[in-house]
């Protein structure tokens, strides 16, 4: 009985396309990857299907669609790959404010026990690059105001959709209303950094990447639709997350576009 030769897939033998390995490489100028030498077959595959095959569908460009990744990657809780992406977002021109609105867009859909990882993720990223924290404040509001701002942006974006909310809350319940208001848009909706059309596609990712709140992703699908991210844009979003959140979510959302967004 004679051994069979077992194919010897070593990093040098990696076939990765060339349009892959400039798009990674504009991300991650010079690493050496680890992976490629124990698990070459997955970086194979997924560095051509992430950033050849699914690259080569958007029309978005490369700052936008790194920030819709990094916000995904949050509603993932995966917190070794984000610091990662932290660094890629600098390399390729996100401002270290836009970084900083992504994490702070995401703490009223995340909760604040799922980003707080990430605000020390951010800090150690940003300080290694000799960032100065605090950055430059963003906040357009004040306790006295907080609320009619945010309610104003709430109906910018939902329209009146929002005074039926408020119609056909039960009285006990109209504090959530209240709090979705001045919390959830008054302190973060007004706050500067990234406009309103960026914010609606960063907490349309987050949400995406959490899994398991379709109706969420539906109201904010008219969101987008709302504030001018029309269907081939939130197609192109989707498509960009899909090597970053997996299938059943992808298909999940598709659903909810296809729903919302008929032709």
């Amino acid at each position: 009985m004679t051994n069979t030769p077992q194919k010897d897939k070593t990093q040098s033998s990696v076939r990765i396309s060339e349009a892959a390995h400039k798009n990674h490489e504009e991300l991650f100028p010079n690493h050496k990857s680890t992976l490629k030498v124990t698990d070459p077959e997955l970086i194979e595959v997924f560095d051509n299907f992430a950033f050849d095959e699914v690259i080569a569908e958007s029309k978005l460009d490369t700052k936008t669609r790194i920030m819709l990744i990094l916000a995904s990657i949050i509603g993932n809780q995966a917190v070794s790959e984000y610091r990662v992406m932290v660094g890629a977002a600098l390399n390729v021109g996100v401002t270290p404010v836009e970084i900083k609105e992504i994490l702070y867009q995401s703490v009223p859909y995340v909760g604040m026990a799922k980003a707080f990882d990430f605000v020390h993720a951010t800090n150690e990223v940003m300080s290694s690059r000799g960032i100065q924290l605090p950055l430059e404040g963003q906040s357009t509001t004040s306790p006295e105001t907080r609320y009619d701002k945010g309610l104003a942006i709430q109906k910018a974006v939902f329209g009146e959709t929002i005074d039926q909310m408020y119609e056909r809350s039960p009285k006990d319940q109209l504090h959530i209303q209240r709090f979705l208001s001045a919390n959830c848009f008054g302190d973060y909706y007004t706050r500067n950094g990234v406009d309103i059309s960026v914010r609606e596609l960063i907490t349309l990712s987050i949400l995406i990447a959490l899994g398991g709140v379709e109706s969420q992703i539906k109201w904010h699908i008219q969101g987008n639709l709302n504030v001018g991210n029309g269907k081939d844009i939130l197609l192109d979003l989707i498509t960009q997350l899909l090597p970053w959140v997996g299938y059943p979510r992808t298909l999940n959302v598709l659903k909810c576009l296809n729903e919302v967004a008929t032709e």
